[in-house]
């Protein structure tokens, strides 16, 4: 079967979509309350309630166009379902809240399963995508264990510390931007150890 890819900016555009969308909804609906089937709910867990099919119509697309979804793709679906289910069933938005804190949480404890076995699962999932030698690999993910446990550490003190508006905020904006100045200082970094496939197959 012929393997489909993904334009980038549509790529782009189904990953960044959903939370771009969350974030407006949180704007427009976080000084309203609705009542629905005789419950209140706040701006809050409706927006967090509407970012669940938001996302899962993304996902459904990315399967639909390339045939199939990342590990990471079907984590995040879960993930998203069962917490932001839990918000709305308990009308808590801490639920929703502490499902960024979870996410980092386990994949930091995955990374180290995997380092404390002598081996890099970050290079099972991505070495088709980035070559690189297996002192790189191992590097990349000591680091990237540490640097998901620290969000999740932030991520608690955030959440529990500073008001809602804040934590959308650096939920939507700040924590992505961090990730991708991290994983572009790594590379950088990292430089002597990528693998560059095309000098292999020429020499």
């Amino acid at each position: 079967m012929e393997e489909k890819t993904l334009n980038p900016i549509v790529k782009q555009v189904l990953e960044l979509g959903p939370p771009l969308l969350f974030f407006v909804a949180y704007l427009r609906m976080r000084d309203e309350t609705y009542t629905i089937g005789g419950t209140d709910y706040d701006g809050f867990i409706v927006a967090a309630g509407v970012f669940v099919p938001i996302l899962l119509a993304s996902i459904a697309i990315i399967w639909k166009l390339t045939g199939k979804l990342s590990r990471m793709q079907v984590f995040t679906a879960v993930m998203v379902i069962v917490f932001g289910g839990l918000t709305v069933w308990f009308n808590d938005e801490r639920f929703f809240k502490m499902k960024t804190t979870l996410v980092y949480g386990l994949f930091a404890v995955i990374l180290g399963i995997g380092l404390v076995q002598g081996r890099s699962y970050l290079a099972w999932v991505m070495s088709e995508f980035l070559p690189m030698t297996d002192e790189g690999w191992m590097k990349l993910t000591w680091r990237l264990a540490a640097f998901f446990a620290a969000l999740a550490v932030a991520n608690e003190i955030i959440w529990r510390t500073m008001s809602t508006d804040a934590w959308v905020k650096i939920e939507t904006f700040g924590f992505p931007l961090l990730m991708f100045v991290f994983l572009w200082s790594q590379i950088m970094a990292l430089q002597g150890h990528l693998i560059d496939v095309d000098a292999d197959k020429t020499s």
